[in-house]
């Protein structure tokens, strides 16, 4: 008897643990929302740099070094957005990223990549090693949008 009670005991846990693990899962939609809010942050930090890379906008080395590292943190969140089970909600999303799983996940490590150098050069005082660093973060965003994002 005493054997029944703790078999079934355990069975309900791991039934309760599963159950508990499915609906914890965030929905497609809400998945998609999330990857595109960290996506327009990571424009929001970017777009001034970007400015000053081009000598469009003062160049402010506080700023850069702030923003970097905000993108530094922004660019490690949306790629757990792209599941598969986000492919049919209505966004932006090219069907390769769900086809060509390597080549996205190379062009997501490709970012932070180039922001990690971005962060590095923002610590020091050449500014041209900076706005070159802002320039190799520009030229992965858009490679990346080339091959995986519809054209507005």
């Amino acid at each position: 008897m005493n054997k029944m009670f703790i078999s079934a005991g355990v069975a309900l846990a791991l039934g309760a643990g599963y159950s508990l693990t499915a609906f914890s899962q965030a929905k497609p939609e809400v998945m998609v929302k999330q990857r595109q809010a960290a996506m327009a942050l990571q424009g929001k930090y970017f777009g001034p740099m970007a400015a000053m890379a081009q000598d469009k906008a003062p160049f402010k080395a506080d700023v850069v070094a702030y923003n970097a590292s905000l993108l530094d943190a922004l660019s490690r969140m949306p790629w757990d957005g792209f599941d598969a089970s986000t492919k049919d909600v209505k966004s932006g999303t090219l069907p390769a990223v769900f086809t060509d799983t390597a080549k996205f996940k190379a062009a997501a490590d490709q970012l932070q990549s180039a922001v990690e150098k971005l962060v590095a050069a923002s610590k020091g005082s050449d500014m041209a090693a900076t706005k070159a660093a802002i320039g190799g973060v520009g030229k992965t965003c858009g490679g990346c949008h080339d091959n995986f994002r519809q054209k507005p």
